[in-house]
């Protein structure tokens, strides 16, 4: 049968063709599908693939997967992960075979990459307010019958943009919005419980949007601390719920189903109990966290240490980090110094540094652990600084080893990858992913 250019353009995009133009495929090997890397029999450490390579390990995937699933489905609220973090169609099919009720995104050429890969139920949370967007969002609803797109709205001046726009389209549909609640000093959202109010209401009266839903974003305001970060989720929550009564009671929502969300990667447990207060409408709680996916050794690993402590043994093992970068000893120019090829172009360094977890000796197949004094202590754009005390000396690195790296923020690694293979534990590449940034 003849492929139309509809057919390749699908195939192109789900089953990209890789090749040596991608940092970290082998130069010496010729271009595959991604869905043939698996089975090229290549193992990172056994040097098959050039360095720095971000890699992701099966198993933590997996298992990620499934524990956050199994949270929400305790809580009875849904999942709706944010696709921003990876924009990979491979990881987004994962979280919807794994039961997520829908995808988020933050743009809507992020939304349209996540409708590409097949979702069909979406939020942007965010503000939409130019042209090209809400005729982007049109276009999508009209090229798929059962296609749900609802974005957020947190101020008058946004929904006469959204109405100017909709008088000069008059064959448009009403656009599903959430009102967003905010926080002050941080950043969008309405900021009182009179200035929400005021929005919905006219949201009401509008034939360009109609209100299904309530949100939030409680991640700025974290600290890691439990008490002063339930004292701040109970109050954000409470406005939530206040601004859902009173549009409930008043008819301002134009919905069989009332959609309250919020929920990052951080404190979501201090909110998710939060999302189906009691309407007279039904409610469904959308939880949107979206790094548990891969985890990570940094930041979010601190911060869910606190989850898991008030979780308690319940929750069984918690999320386990499922992505590590690894990198060669290219260089050993002064004592206490060696210099890892790995740098800002291919990790993340926006919520801290990259942490030495692993090393694997030149010829090496099994990696070791590293001593405790290793430490990342500055990146240039394709170099890492790896220090260690003067009493590690005899435990050095040798140039031509392998050292394996944890991240900070999954998210702004991600984006340094067009591709990134699956492996397991053993560093057998079984899999491969690809991102659309």
């Amino acid at each position: 049968m003849t492929m139309t250019a509809n057919d390749t353009a699908a195939t192109d995009f789900n089953d990209p063709l890789l090749g040596s133009n991608f940092k970290g495929y082998p130069r010496t090997q010729p271009p595959r599908r991604r869905s043939e890397v698996g089975a090229a029999g290549w193992n990172v450490l056994a040097g098959d693939l050039p360095l720095p390579l971000a890699v992701l390990k099966r198993e933590a995937l997996e298992h990620n997967l499934a524990w956050m699933q199994s949270r929400v489905r305790e809580w009875g609220i849904d999942l709706a992960p944010h696709g921003k973090t990876t924009m990979s169609p491979q990881l987004f099919q994962r979280q919807l075979d794994a039961g997520a009720w829908g995808l988020t995104f933050a743009t809507v050429t992020q939304l349209a990459v996540g409708v590409a890969a097949g979702a069909r139920r979406t939020l942007i949370a965010n503000q939409v307010v130019s042209d090209e967007d809400l005729a982007g969002i049109q276009m999508l609803l009209a090229g798929h019958a059962d296609l749900r797109i609802v974005f957020l709205v947190d101020s008058l001046a946004q929904l006469a943009l959204i109405e100017d726009w909709a008088k000069r389209h008059p064959a448009s549909v009403p656009f599903e919005v959430m009102l967003e609640i905010g926080v002050q000093g941080a950043r969008t959202g309405c900021r009182t419980h009179e200035e929400a109010i005021a929005l919905a209401t006219r949201v009401r009266a509008s034939d360009a949007a109609k209100l299904v839903g309530i949100e939030t974003y409680e991640g700025q305001g974290a600290t890691g601390a439990s008490e002063p970060d339930t004292a701040y989720a109970t109050t954000l929550m409470d406005r939530v719920e206040a601004v859902a009564r009173h549009c409930d009671t008043n008819k301002l929502f134009e919905t069989d189903e009332v959609l309250v969300s919020a929920g990052g990667s951080a404190i979501f447990d201090l909110v998710a109990g939060r999302l189906k207060p009691v309407l007279g409408a039904p409610v469904r709680g959308l939880l949107r966290s979206g790094c548990y996916v891969t985890h990570d050794h940094g930041f979010y690993k601190r911060m869910v240490s606190v989850v898991d402590e008030r979780l308690g043994c319940e929750c069984g093992e918690g999320l386990t980090p499922a992505m590590e970068v690894w990198a060669n000893v290219q260089s050993r120019p002064e004592p206490g110094l060696a210099i890892l090829s790995v740098g800002k172009r291919d990790i993340s360094f926006d919520l801290s540094l990259p942490v030495p977890i692993a090393r694997a000796a030149r010829g090496a197949l099994q990696p070791q652990g590293v001593p405790a004094g290793w430490k990342i202590t500055a990146l240039n754009d394709q170099h890492a600084y790896l220090r260690w005390d003067e009493s590690e000396e005899a435990d050095a690195p040798k140039v031509g080893d392998r050292v394996g790296l944890g991240i900070s923020h999954p998210c702004t690694t991600f984006d340094k990858w067009h591709w990134m293979p699956v492996v397991e534990n053993d560093y057998r590449v079984s899999d491969a992913v690809a991102m659309h940034f």
